[in-house]
């Protein structure tokens, strides 16, 4: 080592011994304040938030009606809060605005002897990566005019809730719990006097929770409930576990008997299950399971036995968004299943060759009237529809539920909001009142490419054209002055088939 190099390696460790030595000036530089920082944000009053769209309806998992008014329905959106119809889907509006502090509905009843009394549950279980968290159980005694807490704030997330269709106090609900972590909270819970308390009656442990309920209306102490051991993590989720099961109760929900291992069911580990008793003969029940050997299997001594009657993938791929069936209320053999297509079979489950189509895909609820199977409601990735033809033409979904998951304004002077909506196109509206630029029957704006889940990126030199991804490693390149879009895609093209 030369001299120079020397004299430079002293000089800094001699820097260093000294930075060493004195620590306490920068930990006082860098202490924390011993008060709590705070923002004054008074400037922000004079904002105020309007809505400019779009008018089309986004994800709903809960729907319910009315048997003594046949105008009247209710759908949840899961982020958008609970909604009503009093001309039979028509027109819409939002009932818990302003009077609940949570949007994302889990479920929604409405007592068939008093109709002016409805219950609706909070958070979901259709556990897709933009899940939302609940506070608890609501009801209305005046048709959803006023709400008022029912409690379980601590359960998180809630699937069905159910009232006995000839006593409105009994009620029960389904609590899933916290969709990410372990929680005693979870199961199924009975109230027989309107919500005033609850008993948890069904429990299997932290990690399983409640996820399909469904009463005998012939005899409602006759329940049957399942549950299913699941979570949802931002990285992954799983679905199925030895929590997961079919049970039965004769006595209103107060006690229960697992039907799981019963002759003809499947062996081995189960998942989601969805289960739903005929209105028409009690001792037919329906069930769709999520197994190895999973499928829809048919119960005709109410319970005790099954037998597989369809195992296609079609009516129980990813089961965790969908695995729910419904027993028609008139005819024994008819019972629909709802997934990415809606089925309907009419020779008891064993095949199902009628597909429903409704305004929009990836179904997941349904309600049918118990005195008319050609009146229901139907909820979907675009919100929900009512038909009084059996399905054959639906109501639309002209309502600001849409779910974004992320916005960006563009360039163009005035601006336009531009966004990507779950199960949908992106799509950029006008910044103006969307309420006085409805045009097309609500379905204004325009899309710019890409998909649901993508960015999009507005060229600042040119504001006609757009850059929007999704999943997949999708991106395209869109001109609004000429309507092109092409792929502008990175190899290799995707991926994911």
């Amino acid at each position: 080592m030369n001299r120079a190099a020397g004299r430079a390696l002293r000089a800094l460790l001699m820097a260093t011994a000294a930075f060493v030595a004195a620590p306490a000036l920068a930990q006082v530089e860098h202490e924390i304040p011993s008060k709590p920082f705070t923002v004054d944000d008074s400037y922000l009053s004079a904002l105020k938030w309007r809505n400019i769209g779009p008018n089309r309806g986004g994800r709903s998992i809960a729907v319910a009606g009315s048997t003594a008014r046949p105008l009247e329905y209710y759908f949840g959106a899961v982020g958008g809060g609970l909604w009503k119809t009093n001309d039979g889907g028509t027109s819409w509006d939002p009932v818990t605005d302003g009077k609940v502090d949570n949007a994302a509905v889990g479920g929604v009843a409405v007592c068939e002897a008093n109709p002016d009394i409805v219950f609706f549950t909070t958070g979901e279980t259709e556990l897709r990566g933009n899940i939302m968290p609940g506070n608890g159980v609501y009801k209305s005694s005046d048709g959803g005019k006023t709400w008022k807490s029912a409690g379980l704030q601590a359960v998180r997330n809630f699937s069905r809730v159910r009232i006995d269709p000839s006593d409105c106090n009994h009620v029960i609900v389904g609590g899933f719990g916290h969709y990410g972590a372990p929680n005693a909270e979870r199961g199924v819970y009975v109230s027989r006097n309107g919500g005033q308390t609850w008993k948890k009656t069904l429990y299997r442990d932290p990690k399983t929770g409640a996820v399909d309920i469904s009463i005998d209306p012939k005899n409602p102490n006759v329940i049957y409930a399942a549950l299913w051991e699941a979570w949802r993590k931002p990285w992954a989720m799983s679905s199925g576990g030895p929590g997961s099961g079919l049970f039965k109760s004769s006595d209103g929900g107060e006690t229960w008997s697992e039907l799981t291992h019963n002759p003809g069911m499947p062996a081995g580990i189960d998942g989601k299950i969805g289960v739903s008793v005929s209105p028409v003969d009690d001792n037919r029940v329906y069930a769709i399971v999520e197994n190895r050997d999973g499928g829809v299997f048919v119960s005709d001594d109410a319970g005790k036995s099954w037998r597989r009657t369809n195992d296609s993938r079609d009516l129980r791929q990813r089961a965790f968004y969908y695995t729910r069936i419904t027993a028609d209320p008139k005819i024994k053999d008819r019972v629909y299943v709802t997934n990415v297509q809606f089925f309907r079979s009419d020779d008891g489950g064993k095949t199902f060759p009628t597909k429903i189509r409704p305004p929009h895909g990836d179904n997941h609820d349904l309600w049918i009237a118990p005195n008319d199977d050609q009146r229901m409601i139907e909820a979907n990735d675009g919100g929900a529809n009512v038909s009084v033809n059996g399905g054959k033409s639906w109501t639309r979904q002209a309502y600001p539920t849409a779910q974004i998951y992320r916005v960006t304004i563009d360039h163009h002077f005035p601006y336009f909001a531009c966004g990507a909506q779950q199960d949908n196109t992106t799509i950029c509206v006008p910044s103006k009142d969307w309420k006085q630029m409805n045009v097309l029957g609500g379905m204004y704006g325009y899309s710019v490419g890409g998909g649901e889940s993508g960015y999009i990126a507005n060229d600042p030199k040119n504001p006609n054209i757009y850059y929007a991804g999704s999943y997949g490693g999708e991106l395209s390149r869109f001109d609004y002055s000429n309507g092109q879009e092409r792929a502008v895609n990175i190899l290799p093209d995707n991926p994911m088939g």
